[in-house]
């Protein structure tokens, strides 16, 4: 059985990848960390301080018994390629969205809630995409943030949030349907399964290929 240490920005994530894994022979390590969340509007809040931040907790998860880690927050995995190598493997929670990007090089619209997480996240996609199609099409990548949301679920109202997101990720669908919308952040993932299902519209989450990545990356196996 793998172990996989999954490092959270917020309580509620944890019950989010217990749901998404529950058919997989693994353990679940939860390490959570919401103070970067709770500094983002600090005048100083910046990207070094995130870096320093997570590095120090990988460091930290990388020695407390785990095959792998899973890095749940998107302002964490916006990071990823700036810490100090790791003896185990880090996985961050869009890299499966990543990895079906640079396969099916379309356009994608990227829905948030947390304003912090746009920028850092935005710019690590658009390195990722040019690392690995050098020379080649590209996905056209575009944020948009639905504003208002994010304290909602950072004061605890996990039913509002939910519900108010998923109105206007329904919006968003039916007035974007030139593009392939993705719900970017793992929050976000039970109102976007609601709205697609509402819409008959597909909206991508982080959690929509993330068993198959980690089978892939990992070599998790599913239950017998």
């Amino acid at each position: 059985m793998s172990t996989i240490a999954c490092f959270h920005a917020h309580y509620s994530n944890i019950r989010l990848i217990e749901q998404a894994l529950t058919s997989y022979n693994i353990e679940l390590v939860h390490y959570v960390d919401p103070g970067l969340d709770r500094l983002k509007h600090d005048e100083d809040f910046n990207s070094a301080l995130v870096r320093e931040k997570v590095n120090q907790t990988l460091q930290w998860m990388s020695r407390c018994h785990a095959d792998a880690i899973l890095v749940t927050c998107t302002l964490f995995a916006a990071v990823l390629e700036q810490i100090q190598p790791l003896p185990i493997k880090v996985t961050g929670i869009d890299d499966s969205l990543l990895a079906m990007m640079v396969k099916h090089p379309k356009r994608y619209l990227l829905a948030f809630t947390n304003p912090a997480t746009v920028e850092p996240t935005m710019a690590r996609y658009r390195d990722y995409m040019d690392r690995h199609l050098a020379g080649k099409d590209k996905p056209e990548l575009e944020s948009v943030l639905l504003p208002g949301l994010f304290d909602m679920i950072m004061r605890g109202d996990q039913e509002g949030y939910i519900t108010a997101l998923e109105e206007a990720l329904q919006q968003l669908a039916l007035e974007r349907k030139d593009t392939c919308l993705v719900a970017a952040q793992l929050s976000m993932a039970p109102a976007a399964e609601q709205a697609s299902s509402d819409t008959s519209m597909t909206i991508y989450t982080p959690l929509s290929l993330l068993g198959a990545n980690l089978e892939r990356d990992i070599g998790i196996t599913k239950k017998v």
